[in-house]
């Protein structure tokens, strides 16, 4: 603790991770206070800020010396959903990794920015109970070992939010109040998550009515299917009903097209990596069409052993995305890996959607490797089925030989 404190009294200028929240808004002046002479605040926007202008007043009126607002939204699409989306990576086989893809790409904002402002300390505003923090830290770890992290709510005296409220309000610093029912929410283009108030209780259905703000309650849905058709080119997605669109306005439209259809409702127990399960409820529209579609493309155009070997790769790929692990050798090597698992997964899916499920409705696949003349139940001229004879004695050899071996 008393380390942190000599750290920041000896701060000439410091980057701070800013969202504009209650949290990143006192820290501003707490950290001048304990001495620091100028704080940089740095804005990540992957499709959630609003309004940069007025989060760049926010941040000045607070007592920051320097605001950036950076639009990452399409590089975070290309070069970390769509990679796990590749990768068919899903956190302990459920969670879309919304939140956990996002921290890599501000971290490395982060230290971009502290090397361009001459800074080697860079503040963020996570808690201890979270992941954010490991995920932020390790990631800044791996592109700038020099540079040293400070997390506040780690060691100074405010407790939780009443305290932050009321050193808000001695100080003059705008802050959002009365938002006791307000969800704990995390949002980018890729999800939008609820945690804490009511969710806390697990023995209680989530209020869906009252939570959700992409996805249509499943009761309000329409009762027409909707169909759709996504394009893929070597796994990337590229187009929706024929019509070519860039990352951001395809994962746009896909959050609409699924929400309004129930689509991308995650509501799920999951482990933390500082050892608590923790309960959140995500929206993940998009990214569960894409998912969904990809898989079904990969079914028909992967190598068979490629595709084993992948499905097994994914929860691995998942985990070390979870816990921040993404700038390391071990994930370059799986990268690698699922570029070439990727190189013939072409072609076009099409979904049927409707009040909450994703349905298979036909693929076109650029060089499919389904054979309908190999998988015929029909008389055909391809396949000579007494071949299975010998291959059924020798797949089995070792089966029957064990099995012998125990009778005697």
């Amino acid at each position: 603790m008393k380390k942190e404190y000599e750290i920041l009294k000896n701060a000439d200028k410091v980057v701070l991770a800013y969202s504009g929240g209650l949290d990143t808004s006192i820290m501003i002046s707490w950290l001048k206070e304990h001495g620091v002479k100028k704080v940089i605040c740095v804005s990540a926007d992957l499709g959630q800020v609003k309004d940069s202008k007025k989060l760049e007043e926010k941040a000045l009126k607070s007592g920051a010396d320097k605001f950036y607002n950076l639009d990452l939204t399409e590089e975070f699409l290309r070069n970390y959903a769509f990679k796990a989306l590749k990768a068919g990576a899903k956190y302990e086989n459920q969670y879309y990794l919304g939140t956990a893809l996002a921290r890599p790409i501000i971290a490395k904002s982060l230290v971009e920015i502290a090397k361009k402002e001459n800074s080697d300390i860079i503040v963020h505003g996570c808690t201890g109970k979270g992941n954010d923090q490991i995920r932020f830290e390790v990631s800044i770890m791996a592109l700038a070992p020099e540079i040293k992290v400070i997390a506040p709510w780690r060691f100074w005296k405010m407790k939780g939010r009443s305290d932050e409220i009321a050193y808000a309000n001695a100080r003059g610093i705008e802050v959002n109040v009365g938002n006791e029912e307000k969800y704990s929410e995390d949002e980018n283009i890729w999800h939008i998550s609820h945690e804490g108030l009511d969710l806390e209780d697990i023995s209680k259905s989530a209020d869906y009515k009252k939570i959700l703000k992409w996805v249509c309650p499943l009761e309000e849905c329409k009762d027409e299917a909707e169909i759709i058709s996504i394009g893929f080119e070597k796994g990337n997605p590229v187009s929706i009903n024929d019509i070519k669109l860039d990352s951001v306005s395809l994962i746009t439209k896909l959050n609409e097209i699924g929400g309004r259809n129930g689509i991308g409702v995650c509501d799920i127990i999951e482990s933390r990596m500082v050892g608590m399960k923790s309960r959140g409820l995500y929206e993940n529209p998009g990214a569960s069409i894409l998912y969904a579609g990809h898989e079904i493309l990969e079914s028909a155009t992967v190598y068979p052993d490629t595709l084993k070997y992948k499905q097994k790769m994914a929860l691995d790929y998942a985990e070390l995305y979870y816990g921040g692990k993404v700038f390391t050798n071990i994930m370059e090597s799986m990268d690698a890996f699922i570029e070439v698992s990727q190189e013939n997964v072409t072609g076009t899916v099409k979904l049927k959607l409707y009040k909450g499920n994703i349905i298979p409705y036909g693929i076109e696949a650029k060089n499919p490797l389904y054979k309908e003349d190999l998988a015929s139940f029909e008389a055909d001229q391809v396949y000579d089925q007494y071949d299975a004879t010998g291959f059924i004695k020798l797949y089995g050899l070792a089966t029957k030989v064990y099995a012998q071996g125990d009778k005697q």
